[in-house]
């Protein structure tokens, strides 16, 4: 049973896109239930979901597909009712024309081994947890890969936020720029940036409450260097 929120909810989407063949936006949405924000939406589109009315289509921006409806708005086995995908307001961004379009099932399963210090460095990590689904574009090539939870903000900056989970492709060489996993002293592991200056390793934060870090080139040793990251909400 639906409540009236949900149910009103439902009804909008739908006689919005059978009147003019687009949804509305979460905007909106928001304005026709009388809501303060759209977190109310989300609430409610999620409650929807969890009670089959429609599902949440993966790798699309918002995009929602309604399953059934209930018998009030015309919902019966032989209604004729076919599913529509229910856009959200971002709109599609035209995919180039050599790329190859992404599966929902086209993912790989990486070791998640733990944390990693973006900010002072922390102990090293060599522990496996468990594993995380990765997206295969995230997957550079060859080589292994592994996954780290990132703990602190010093690289707030370059987009990576604490709890944020990111991609590593496991190698010992990185070119000035990259973003790597960096062993210092054997013992300690952080999340920088790498810059080679003579013969001496700079580990640069991306926020600038953190001091640029200098070692002799044999005090570091990269483990490996940033692919991807995944994020929750």
């Amino acid at each position: 049973m639906l409540t009236k929120k949900q149910l009103d909810l439902l009804e909008f989407i739908h006689k919005r896109v059978g009147r003019d063949g687009v949804p509305p936006s979460f905007d909106e949405m928001k304005e026709a239930l009388d809501l303060r924000s759209k977190s109310g939406i989300h609430r409610l589109i999620t409650a929807l979901e969890e009670r089959g009315f429609i599902r949440r289509l993966a790798h699309r921006a918002r995009a929602i597909e309604i399953v059934k409806l209930p018998e009030s708005l015309g919902g019966a086995p032989s209604s004729g009712f076919s599913p529509r995908v229910i856009e959200g307001d971002k709109p599609d961004v035209p995919m180039p024309a050599n790329a190859q379009p992404v599966s929902p099932i086209d993912a790989s399963e990486v070791p998640l081994m733990g944390r990693i210090a973006a900010g002072v460095p922390i102990e090293a990590i060599n522990q496996r947890s468990h594993s995380v689904a990765v997206p295969g574009q995230m997957l550079s090539g060859s080589g292994e890969h592994y996954a780290l939870e990132v703990k602190g903000d010093s690289m707030v900056d370059a987009g990576i936020n604490d709890g944020d989970v990111v991609v590593i492709k496991e190698t010992k060489i990185a070119d000035n720029g990259d973003i790597v996993v960096a062993l210092v002293e054997d013992h300690e592991a952080t999340l920088k940036r790498y810059r080679r200056k003579g013969s001496q390793i700079a580990l640069e934060a991306a926020n600038p409450a953190y001091e640029t870090r200098f070692f002799s080139d044999d005090k570091v040793k990269v483990q490996g260097k940033l692919v991807g990251l995944i994020r929750t909400y």
